[in-house]
């Protein structure tokens, strides 16, 4: 299986700094599909958006830890984005990446992306399927300093769609928000895998 990875998808009439992150695709490890809202045996498949050239702004940590409002957690690990702007994700489920702006900054968001499921095991990620607007998201950062937010929108959106949300969901633009990302909805096949994605947005309710 090739190295699961993002692309980042950017638009021509917005600068660097606004990069966009484009979406997450989840394919089956076997010949069975799915219906329901948050698979439960898939992979990732890499995708094809268009590329552009983009850094991790400075400050980012290396690590953390999300906590979620279910009890979920994943250790966050620095976007690595390549010249061709593609982004990788990791592997393991109890990791996610973490791209964008740093925990309270002035503007933009902090997306946080990981796997809804992965050789026949659930995610912790797979919960933004269940979650609700008013729980409470907690980011350890790598100094061990507690973010809280709110989770203020559960946005679901078709993936052929995403291209024309990922700016208002999770560009580096606008109020500062926490963006958690998954994928799921209905198998498809193909390239695509699952139709949907899952996103959290959130906002800062207490800092360190």
């Amino acid at each position: 299986m090739p190295r699961r990875r993002v692309v980042l998808l950017a638009s021509a009439a917005v600068a660097v700094v606004a990069v966009l992150v484009g979406l997450l695709f989840f394919v089956p490890s076997d010949d069975s599909s799915h219906t329901s809202a948050a698979p439960t045996t898939a992979g990732s498949a890499p995708l094809s958006v268009g590329t552009t050239s983009a850094a991790l702004p400075t400050g980012v940590p290396t690590t953390g830890t999300v906590h979620l409002p279910a009890g979920g957690t994943a250790e966050l690990i620095a976007a690595q984005v390549s010249k061709d702007g593609t982004m990788s994700v990791p592997d393991r489920l109890d990791q996610a990446t973490w791209w964008g702006a740093t925990l309270g900054a002035p503007s933009g968001a902090t997306l946080l992306a990981g796997h809804v499921n992965w050789q026949g095991r659930t995610g912790p990620f797979a919960e933004l399927w269940q979650d609700r607007v008013g729980q409470r998201v907690t980011v350890v950062d790598n100094k061990g300093r507690d973010w809280v937010y709110r989770i203020t929108q559960m946005v679901t959106v078709a993936k052929a769609d995403l291209p024309n949300r990922a700016k208002q969901l999770y560009g580096l633009d606008g109020d500062h928000r926490l963006v958690l990302a998954t994928c799921g909805g209905e198998f498809v096949g193909g390239a695509e895998g699952y139709d949907d994605n899952r996103f959290a947005v959130a906002e800062l309710v207490t800092r360190p």
